[in-house]
């Protein structure tokens, strides 16, 4: 799944599609993308925390019983109340989603989880994504954002939410941390995200 779609972007970027990220691929893609080393940095950085080092482009909704209830306290107050989603994916994606993000169905709110590298979730994202980066096919083939695409969720959503202004101050802690706030809406995985974003400065400086 997410190897596939670093291969794909290796082999658009015209490096070895081995599905590794690693110092050249981050260069290629660099080059690839237009970015500057600060801007590559920090994206990289930060869509390699959130998809678990390019290994994770869908969102896995195969909760148990108790992390269904830390992660949706509000939504599920006992046991009894969760033990029906446990293991259950598209019944947990319409309780949680449905009415929210443009999912005004139950079945769009089994559709539009979270895909890509910082995942894009809901179908009003997913529509702003179609129109912005120009992909209309992925309100139709959502699996795209899995594999030729995921990059480019993680591009839409600093695009997005202004985030390259964020960027541009610096690999320092003080912007990484300000974007993972914008990014997480906390502070979730601030030293990894840090130690990524220093760790490719390093390799495109």
């Amino acid at each position: 799944m997410s190897k596939d779609a670093m291969k794909t972007i290796q082999r658009a970027c015209g490096v070895n599609d081995d599905g590794a990220f690693g110092p050249n691929t981050a260069r290629a893609m660099m080059k690839h993308y237009k970015w500057t080393e600060v801007r590559a940095a920090h994206i990289l950085g930060q869509a390699s925390h959130e998809s678990a080092g390019f290994t994770a482009t869908k969102e896995n909704l195969s909760y148990s019983t108790s992390a269904i209830l830390r992660c949706w306290p509000t939504r599920f107050k006992t046991e009894a109340e969760a033990a029906p989603y446990s293991h259950n994916p598209k019944a947990l994606a319409e309780k949680v989603y449905f009415g929210r993000m443009g999912n005004n169905s139950k079945q769009k709110a089994s559709t539009y989880i979270g895909r890509g590298f910082i995942q894009l979730t809901g179908y009003d994202n997913y529509s702003a994504f179609a129109t912005n980066m120009r992909h209309p096919e992925v309100m139709q083939d959502q699996s795209l954002l899995e594999d030729s695409l995921a990059m480019e969720s993680a591009i839409f959503f600093f695009n997005h939410n202004n985030l390259w202004s964020i960027c541009d101050r610096g690999v320092t802690d003080e912007a990484i941390k300000t974007l993972t706030k914008r990014i997480n809406g906390g502070y979730n995985g601030l030293n990894d995200r840090a130690t990524q974003t220093k760790r490719i400065y390093g390799w495109l400086k």
